[in-house]
């Protein structure tokens, strides 16, 4: 998918085809995925067969993924099922060091022979680059963890549930939309298990179950005496959880300011879709917004995108050293501002931290895809950038000597690399509620939920529109307004942020597909805020042509 279109799928009956393009996925029924894995034992043959083959064959270091990927994505439109689609994939990635140099191969040719293959494969290629390489590659040293498991801690497994509940869900969720006026709706749930199986020759053997799930749907509202219309997403946010997240447990929700009704630890579609018909109808008929500076509040919901984009990739090594140029940009973020330890880069309430631990998320695991368990790390501290993400080859670049656990690889055909760990804004730790927040605003515009954003290939200048808009004026809600984007950089934004809301009121959003890499790779990231005001910042009218 393109990275302008990663957060929401209009089009949701043709979302399906994002899963497929990745290697060796194949369409099967429902029964296959719940069919068990090899057992543990059986991989850590397999595994060590292709350790001992790259070895002898002259590899100083060899890892192995053996992996199983799994994915379910039920759509719907109005009263239509618009399909069903159940993939899977197995097969083995086999990375190498040998002659100082990087070196992959995989096969879906799970057996003794072709395992021996592909270390084969794989140490040719490194030797063969290594006649390019100018120095060899140093790895951070890590534990040797021996035999360890680790799994989303699900209640529910999404996998288990009868595609027709999904599919009754899903449809009395259009049916509330409709029945309130919609005039067009389409929802889906997507599903995703990781089973990975990784072994080193440094003697980890770690075998990894992770469950992720993102129900979401698009409401469409159209005036046909003017023309207009508006769309309102869900308020739904893709999470590292079992099918209980679909619970829609009373206490999970959050009555958020401009009356509205959010949601933390499960969520009701049924609800939400009922709400958003409603909204749609508010949202056509809402005042455009006069453009000019406003105290802007912004809630977990919209936050998470900004930070995604104007933080999250930022302080990706990789981005800060040039690898990664040539898709979505490099980083300003240079490492003459972190050596110089006091660049400022947000005010002294600003603080983020990397964490690739967080229950709930997207990125949870327990071991990240080259064996290092994961963990969490300061990057902005008190407004000064303090570190970045980096991995196992790259940390002795800035002086480090332990891989921040952040390697990922979206299959077992692909090579791991580095990728974005959630990445949070730390909740404020004076006592404040978003209602508490508001009535200190003379002239602002409190913002719900992301949508369109643009920002340069240096993660600096952007542009972030959202969803639902409300006008604050002299500390309190007046009204609905339309048409709202903001801009800055990201500097001067986030120095410009003077209160963020206590930890009751964090909450996580996220991206279930943010692309990255030559050949580009989907990563699934959470990122966490409480609802937060930034001073004075630039809004413009959308609809407003020159």
């Amino acid at each position: 998918m393109k990275r302008r279109n990663f957060i929401q799928t209009a089009g949701l009956g043709a979302a399906a085809a994002m899963m497929l393009p990745i290697p060796g996925f194949s369409a099967v029924d429902q029964a296959r995925l719940l069919e068990p894995f090899i057992d543990a034992a059986q991989k850590k043959t397999l595994a060590d067969l292709a350790l001992n083959a790259a070895r002898q064959l002259g590899a100083t270091y060899t890892d192995v993924r053996i992996g199983r990927y799994l994915n379910q994505f039920v759509t719907t439109r109005e009263k239509k099922v618009q399909g069903v689609v159940n993939t899977e994939s197995f097969g083995v990635g086999i990375r190498v060091i040998a002659n100082g140099t990087w070196g992959f191969a995989a096969t879906n040719e799970v057996t003794p022979e072709g395992i021996k293959k592909a270390a084969e494969r794989a140490v040719v290629i490194a030797k063969a680059n290594s006649k390019f390489q100018k120095e060899p590659v140093k790895l951070a040293a890590t534990p040797s963890y021996g035999t360890v498991s680790w799994k989303t801690p699900i209640v529910k497994n999404g996998f288990e549930v009868p595609v027709k509940d999904k599919v009754e869900l899903l449809l009395k969720a259009n049916d509330n939309a409709m029945q309130k006026g919609a005039s067009f709706v389409n929802s889906a749930i997507l599903l995703v298990n990781e089973q990975k199986y990784f072994a080193s020759s440094e003697g980890s053997y770690i075998d990894q179950d992770v469950h992720r799930i993102y129900p979401t749907f698009t409401v469409a509202m159209v005036d046909r005496q003017s023309g207009s219309f508006k769309n309102r997403t869900s308020f739904s946010q893709p999470v590292g959880m079992g099918y209980e997240y679909l619970d829609g447990r009373t206490e999970d929700k959050i009555k958020a300011p401009g009356d509205i009704i959010l949601y933390n630890k499960s969520y009701d579609i049924l609800e939400d879709a009922s709400m958003a018909a409603d909204q749609a109808k508010q949202m056509i008929a809402a005042k455009s917004v006069e453009p000019g500076k406003f105290d802007l509040v912004l809630e977990p919901s919209h936050l998470w995108l900004t930070i995604h984009e104007s933080v999250g990739h930022p302080t990706e090594l990789d981005r800060v050293l040039g690898y990664e140029a040539n898709y979505a940009g490099t980083s300003f973020l240079t490492m003459d501002k972190w050596q110089s330890k006091k660049f400022r880069f947000g005010s002294d309430l600003v603080n983020f931290v990397a964490d690739k631990t967080q229950v709930g998320s997207l990125g949870a695991v327990g071991y990240d895809d080259e064996g290092v368990k994961c963990k969490s790390w300061d990057l902005i501290k008190d407004g000064v950038l303090v570190n970045y993400q980096a991995i196992r080859d790259q940390v002795n670049m800035i002086g480090q000597k332990e891989s921040h656990g952040c390697c990922y690889s979206q299959s077992w055909a692909d090579v791991q690399f580095q990728r974005m760990a959630n990445v949070s804004l730390q909740a404020g730790k004076a006592q404040l509620t978003p209602e508490q927040l508001i009535s200190n605003v003379d002239k602002g515009i409190y913002i719900v939920k992301d949508a369109s954003f643009s920002i340069d290939q240096q993660r600096y200048n952007f542009q972030f529109g959202g969803v639902l808009f409300f006008e604050i004026k002299g500390g309190k809600i007046v009204g609905m307004l339309k048409d709202v984007a903001y801009q800055a950089n990201t500097n001067e934004f986030w120095t410009s942020c003077s209160a963020i809301c206590d930890s009751s009121d964090y909450r996580l959003g996220g991206a279930f597909n943010d692309g990255k890499g030559q050949p580009s790779q989907s990563n699934a990231v959470s990122h966490g805020s409480a609802t937060a005001r930034f001073n004075g910042v630039n809004v413009i009218n959308t609809g407003r042509t020159i």
